[in-house]
């Protein structure tokens, strides 16, 4: 069974905060959370802000900021994969082009 992830009151307040300008489900996957969570987290804060989130835990921002990272990467590879296969195309068809002009000379 996996360690249980914990985190701080600072960081619990941070994700509250970006669910204002952005979409629960970009939070989620920028911080790799669950949205069962951030959404028990909401709730927790709108009950009680003075007394939500007492407990101590670790800041887990950093490994969210390497997921995403490693997402981007991994995004930036297939997009340089597609243009290479696109320029070799058109390489391809201009080389036919000028096969076909030579031919008609």
């Amino acid at each position: 069974m996996g360690k249980r992830r914990t985190f701080t009151k600072e960081f619990k307040l941070d994700i509250l905060r970006e669910l204002e300008s952005k979409s629960a489900a970009e939070v989620c996957r920028q911080h790799g959370l669950h949205a069962v969570l951030i959404n028990r987290w909401k709730k927790e804060y709108e009950s009680s802000p003075k007394e939500a989130f007492s407990g101590r835990g670790n800041t887990w921002k950093e490994d969210a900021k390497i997921v995403h990272y490693e997402r981007l990467v991994g995004q930036l590879y297939a997009e340089i994969d597609l243009l290479k296969k696109t320029l070799a195309k058109q390489q391809e068809l201009r080389a036919e082009e000028k096969r076909n002009k030579r031919g008609m000379q």
